[in-house]
Parts: C-alpha cells; sequence; structure tokens
C-alpha cells in the first residue's frame, strides 16, 4: 500500500479513513470506504446485517487489518508507519499503545468474569502504556473507577462480579471500562444487540449522556430512534460502501438515495420522524 497523508494536526478525536478495502478470502467487505468524524462528532452508522458497518469499527482500532486504504486519528496511522513510499505495520506493543486511545464496546460485554465491577473498569489504568501519561498506582484507579462506575450508575455494585450483574449492568460496566483511560474516540458495536428489550433504554441513556461529553464516538446499530436522537451524522452502508450520509433530519426524513429509502421503508415505523 502507497500512502499520501497530510501532517498531524493537533485537534482530539479527528478520525480520517481513506479509502479503505477490506476482504476475508473472495469476499469483498469494504469497497473503498472514506468517512470523516471530526473532533467531539456523534457518528451513528446504520444498515443491513452484512453492509461491513462492524468491520468498518474494527479497522478503526486495528482489530481489522486495511488491505487497502488508511486510517488517521488526529492525523496519525492507525496499525501503520510509512517508510519511503509504503506503509509498514507497526509491531504489536506500538498498536497496543495506539489502542490505549481508541475505547471501544462490543456486543457481547467482554468482561473479565473473576474480577468484579470495580476491578474490571480500573485495571486497565494501571496495566497499559498510555502514550505521555505514566501508569495509575491502584489507588488512584480503583479511585477514577468508582467515578466512572457512579457515572454510568452502578456505583452501589462495584464489588459485583459480572454473573451477578444483568446484561445491561455489565454492558455499562464495559462502558466505564472503556472510559477508563480517558479515550480520544469510543467505538461501539452495537451495544444493545445481545440484550433482552427491557435492559436496552438502561445502556443507550448512558450513551446519550456520552454523546454530550465531547468525546468522538463511532456508533454502530440497529436503534433507529437512538440513532436519531444522538447523532451529528448518520451514515447509511451497504455492501461494503456509503450510499448515503447527512444530518438526522436529512437522512430518516428526506434520503436521497434508492437504496436508502429503499431500506428505511422496511425498518421504520409510518410514525418515525424527526
Amino acid at each position: 500500500m502507497t500512502a499520501t497523508l497530510s501532517a498531524p494536526t493537533a485537534t482530539r478525536g479527528l478520525v480520517e479513513i481513506t479509502g479503505v478495502r477490506k476482504s476475508f478470502g473472495a469476499t469483498e467487505v469494504l469497497k473503498g470506504v472514506s468517512l470523516t468524524v471530526e473532533p467531539g462528532g456523534v457518528a451513528v452508522i446504520v444498515g443491513p446485517s452484512g453492509s461491513g458497518k462492524s468491520t468498518l469499527l474494527r479497522t478503526i482500532n486495528h482489530l481489522e487489518k486495511v488491505d487497502g486504504g488508511h486510517i488517521t486519528i488526529d492525523g496519525q496511522l492507525v496499525g501503520y508507519e510509512i517508510r519511503g513510499d509504503r506503509l509498514h505495520e507497526l509491531r504489536e506493543k506500538e498498536i497496543l499503545k495506539q489502542r490505549t486511545e481508541i475505547g471501544m464496546v462490543f456486543q457481547n460485554f467482554n468482561l473479565f468474569p473473576h474480577l468484579t465491577a470495580l476491578e474490571n473498569v480500573a485495571e486497565a489504568p494501571v496495566v497499559a502504556h498510555q502514550p505521555g501519561k505514566a501508569r495509575r498506582s491502584r489507588e488512584e484507579a480503583r479511585r477514577r473507577g468508582l467515578e466512572l462506575l457512579d457515572r454510568v450508575g452502578l456505583k452501589d455494585r462495584a464489588d459485583a462480579y459480572p454473573r451477578q450483574l444483568s446484561g445491561g449492568q455489565q454492558q455499562r460496566v464495559a462502558i466505564a471500562r472503556a472510559l477508563a483511560l480517558d479515550p480520544k474516540i469510543l467505538l461501539f458495536d452495537e451495544p444493545t444487540s445481545a440484550l433482552d428489550p427491557e435492559l436496552v433504554n438502561e445502556v443507550l441513556d448512558v450513551i446519550r449522556e456520552l454523546a454530550t461529553s465531547g468525546t468522538t464516538l463511532i456508533i454502530v446499530t440497529h436503534e433507529m430512534g437512538f440513532a436519531r436522537d444522538v447523532a451529528d451524522t448518520v451514515v447509511f452502508m451497504d455492501q461494503g460502501q456509503i450510499v448515503e450520509q447527512g444530518t438526522p433530519r436529512d437522512i430518516f426524513s428526506n434520503p436521497q438515495e434508492p437504496r436508502t429509502r429503499s431500506f428505511f421503508s422496511k425498518v421504520l415505523e409510518p410514525a418515525f420522524n424527526i
């Protein structure tokens, strides 16, 4: 892969995805995707299953290696460095450092079952090596962990193990854990898809609050009402490409592309409006 990149910027949380391609075997899942999310912006990615949404999200923190194109955060390449006129993958140690600035919340919580809620949140700041930052002491990490659990409404469950928590509570602990390293960006991969319907709103309410915090959020979801409420930009993907993007009002009320109109005609209630 060759690269032509601009100089690093001084902003925090600017995500620039340029011509990203990704294939699994003979199947091209991402077909030259380009997207910019401004610092502090909230981009919500929607579209049918298999459209490449989650794969795109996973390329942003290099959980999936790109086959073409590149991604930068604040002007710095994700997962690669330039040598000469070509991109070369970073060493695993350097990739792990980059990931400390990119929080990710998965569908299935991924909590450590042998750790309490507080220990799940406080562990990363103690062991992670963040660029330009000293590791926190265990006491500092514990204090910060309690603050974050309080923020997601679970300070009273700090000593509970994941098996003692509901799915919604586990996902809120996962969000607190993602915040523990003060990331530039938070990625959410269908954060409510594994939850019972009555537990969805407790998680979405936490993300709604985060959407006003100034942290850049990129969210993959099937919750259209939530997307309408929190997004600055709604991105509609299909067959590995961005078909259309715009404000929630533009995308939900007046989509321009036939494929976008067809999708929303099937998934939105007739009374859905901005």
